[in-house]
Formats: C-alpha cells, structure tokens, sequence
C-alpha cells in the first residue's frame, strides 16, 4: 500500500466515530453526578437518601434478615425518614418494637405485611389483631420459595405445605404422586432492601454466617435492589467462590455502620 493511500485510509477512519463503550457510564443530560454514579458497573452511592432514590408511596418492599439478624436496619430509618405511606412489605417478620421494620408500624406507613409469623414485636401483634393491618401469614419455607421464584421468573409453583390449613384457602389445588399440593404464588417487589457483610464496586455481595437467612432471595427479586454493607473492597478482592449474590442482581450498594441489635440476649448463668 503507497502513502498515498495510507493517508486516505486515515482520513476515513478518523471520520467515523469511535463506538460508544457501552459498560461506561453515560453522562445525564443535568450533569447530574449522583445519576451517573448510580448508572454502569459502579453500584456505589453516597447517601442513604441516593440509595432508595425513586421510593414512593404503595410500593411493594422487599426486606431481608430473620428476626433482627442480618437486616437492613439503615435503610428501614431512610424510609422512616421519607415517610413514605401506604407499603406492601415482604419479610420474614417485622422486627420489633421500636427496631428494624416495627419502626414503620409505629408511623403506619405499612399496609400489608406478608411474614411468616408476628415474632417479638406487640404493635403488629396490636394492628394485626385490629384489622389496622393486612397480614398475609405464610409457611417460611414457602416464604422463602416465593421470593426465590420471583427472582428467578418463575411465577408460580405448587408444595404441599398448607394443605388442609387456612393457608390453602382460595388456592388451586392438585394432586401429584397421590398427594395434595397448593399452588402459591411468587413474590417481586418494587424495591429489594438487603444487608450484607461485604461487597465490590460491581455489587457483588458477600453474607456473614446466619445473616445470610433471607437476603439472597430478597436481592433476585426487586426491581431495584439496594444492599448495604459493612465494607466496600475493591473489584478483584472478592473470589467469585466466594459472592453469594452476583453483582448483575444490585442496582446500588452502600457502606453503613450498624448497631446489630440482640433480639433475645442469653447469657450462662
């Protein structure tokens, strides 16, 4: 080839525009730094109020831990603190009186709760018993297997667990193997609130021990998915054996400290 058209060549390449990266965050229109910092690969926000940005009445909310164990108690305070009204939450059960979600009975600013048992907390104990609050009661397991469904895009299976009990009632009903199973439902939520032991830039997510309980499944199945964590690490730093949740199911993730309340302290006499 001559130099001639060498020069050519380089004339048409600079002529057409280079492809546009598309793991790279794109800018917004307002310059708006906290949109491009929620956008691409880097899950990372700043802020408690970034991170349930988009939040809004009669949402449905996904909520991870088991008592108190492993909840997302930062995140309950920020929607405490919106005030946000008239919610559906998912979770294991409602924290207690005065601490993780039993702060939001306290403000009634949830209208159904779906939970696999009342636990140590009066005031859903209170509401329930009033008909203040919707409480839809469901088998753990069952629970648990909804919300994993709903992550997955299975939108319904059967179990025999309920059968013949009122949990059954209204549900269709069949038999396999000589046996009655229900059919139940799965579970998304508008929002998914997660906590989580450690994470990367990339919102992939380690779980301490039993804090692990119900936050995997929560985080597959909200259409946003926020987790917040001990300690944020650098890409690289976590072993893919070693991520319970893969960072393609977070929309944001955060760094909090937390006060790891004790439900029932027993000490050795």
């Amino acid at each position: 080839m001559n130099s001639k058209s060498i020069n050519e060549k380089n004339k048409i390449n600079k002529s057409v525009p280079k492809e546009e990266d598309p793991f790279k965050p794109k800018a917004s229109p307002n310059n708006d730094n906290k949109a491009d910092h929620m956008a691409g690969l880097d899950k990372r926000v700043a802020t408690y109020e970034q991170a349930l940005e988009g939040l809004t009445d009669d949402m449905t909310v996904l909520a991870g831990g088991f008592g108190l164990c492993g909840i997302p108690e930062n995140l309950i305070a920020e929607i405490k603190r919106r005030g946000v009204t008239g919610l559906t939450v998912v979770s294991n059960n409602c924290g207690v009186d005065g601490f993780g979600l039993g702060v939001l009975l306290e403000d009634r600013q949830i209208r159904k709760m779906i939970a696999s048992y009342v636990g140590e907390n009066a005031e859903f104990e209170r509401q329930l018993l009033s008909g203040e609050l919707e409480v839809e009661l469901t088998p753990q397991g069952t629970l648990a297997e909804k919300m994993r469904a709903g992550g997955a895009g299975i939108p319904a299976f059967y179990t025999a667990t309920g059968y013949g009990t009122p949990v059954a009632e209204g549900k269709e009903v069949r038999q396999f193997n000589g046996r009655h199973y229900i059919l139940e439902e799965a579970i998304t939520g508008d929002f998914a609130i997660v906590k989580g032991w450690k994470a990367d830039h990339y919102g992939n997510v380690v779980y301490r021990n039993t804090a692990q309980n119900f936050n995997p499944l929560a985080a597959t199945a909200g259409r946003i998915t926020v987790v917040e964590v001990e300690e944020i690490v650098e890409p690289g730093v976590l072993l893919p054996t070693e991520i319970h949740t893969p960072g393609i199911y977070v929309d944001r993730v955060i760094v909090g400290t937390f006060e790891k309340r004790i439900e029932k302290r027993t000490v050795k006499a």
